[in-house]
């Protein structure tokens, strides 16, 4: 094995219906070109990561030992400008009908955190810059999801 360290550069999601998906994310903040019926979309951050989604049906033409399963055991963390972006960002996605997983609370490491799940299941972390003043210790269990 060589000495190079891996460098992490892109997040793949496979999605069940590309429009609800981009239309999601495009609400959520994130600048999104893509054409009607695309079955591949990237999404370019200026850290030079790159957020890809792949339709179902597409996904075969680049791994054949894809399974079928897609969402539910990921978070996709972010992070928000204030505590009150994140509390405006879940009300944002969550007034549009999607799945408040986690409302907004102050987290013991001393962040705002939040946590809505996009069509595909998959989590969507809000997160606030982290306020050493705001920490709590030990841990108390987040107020329950909506």
């Amino acid at each position: 094995m060589g000495t190079e360290a891996p460098v992490f550069n892109q997040l793949n999601l496979i999605v069940r219906d590309m429009a609800k998906t981009v239309a999601f994310y495009r609400l959520f903040g994130l600048h999104i070109e893509a054409e009607p019926g695309s079955q591949h979309v990237s999404v370019h951050f200026p850290n030079g990561v790159l957020l890809d989604f792949d339709s179902v049906e597409f996904v075969p033409m680049w791994d054949s030992g894809w399974n079928g399963a897609t969402g539910g055991s990921t978070i996709l963390g972010y992070s928000m400008t204030s505590r009150e972006a994140v509390d405006d960002r879940y009300s944002t996605l969550t007034q549009a009908g999607y799945v408040g997983r986690q409302q907004p609370f102050d987290a013991f490491w001393g962040a705002r955190y939040a946590i809505v799940e996009d069509p595909d299941g998959n989590g969507v972390g809000l997160m606030s810059g982290i306020d050493a003043e705001c920490r709590v210790w030990p841990p108390k269990p987040p107020p329950p999801g909506p």
